[in-house]
């Protein structure tokens, strides 16, 4: 799964933009603060895909479906790559509105001896940002008129060989030459995508717990620290 990660590289993926020639245009009142410790329910810098069109802005992080009468209790931040075409929350997103949610890196929990977990962090080896495969709705709250509110949600699929060892699952990481193929959602064929990273691609090593309160944001959270004895 992924529950926690950072972002703090917004520069360095706009440039990446720009050199894979993906032009984007801001949203209205997009805005952006470096964060090391992003939690379920923030707002997300969010690439959104739509008919064609990119569109950099932000989206609150747990899915709330278009349909939905009133604002669910449950609000996933993850979607299983295996179900996305029958699962009822996903399916009319998939090949419809895609996105992508660019991280730094991310965390995972490792059980380290009885009922204790150790929080590790797992990043690009080669320090380009993340960017992880989501899809995005647009949901409009009851009552007097308001803005719609866009929310996203990051697909997972089955952990690589680095990362077994920490957890089973792991967010969808798309290379570079994959973004513009996730981003067409009217690609019938993008679930092809929804793999494991390549072996290697990561480096991941175990964090201080100040990562487990999300009020602890800076740059502490994501220095290596001696691995726990299990």
């Amino acid at each position: 799964m992924c529950g926690r990660f950072g972002f703090y590289e917004l520069s360095h993926f706009i440039e990446q933009l720009r050199q894979l020639e993906l032009p984007f245009e801001e949203a209205p009142g997009f805005g952006y603060r470096q964060s090391w410790n992003i939690a379920p329910g923030s707002s997300v810098v969010t690439l959104f895909g739509d008919h064609g069109r990119y569109r950099l802005g932000m989206a609150r992080w747990g899915l709330i479906p278009h349909w939905s009468k009133e604002m669910p209790k449950n609000r996933p931040i993850n979607a299983r790559a295996e179900s996305l075409a029958v699962k009822p929350f996903f399916r009319h997103m998939l090949n419809r509105r895609h996105c992508i949610v660019p991280a730094s890196g991310f965390y995972e929990w490792k059980p380290a001896g009885e009922k204790r977990k150790e929080p590790w962090y797992i990043h690009r080896r080669d320090d380009r940002p993340m960017a992880l495969a989501g899809l995005w709705d647009e949901w409009q709250p009851p009552g007097p008129p308001s803005p719609p509110l866009r929310t996203c949600t990051i697909i997972t699929t089955g952990a690589n060989r680095e990362m077994k060892p920490v957890h089973d699952r792991m967010p969808v990481i798309l290379e570079e030459a994959e973004w513009a193929a996730w981003l067409d959602s009217s690609n019938r064929d993008t679930t092809r995508l929804l793999d494991p990273a390549d072996e290697k691609a990561l480096d991941l090593w175990p964090v201080s717990t100040m990562v487990n309160n999300p009020r602890n944001d800076t740059p502490e959270c994501i220095e290596r620290v001696a691995e726990s004895a299990s």
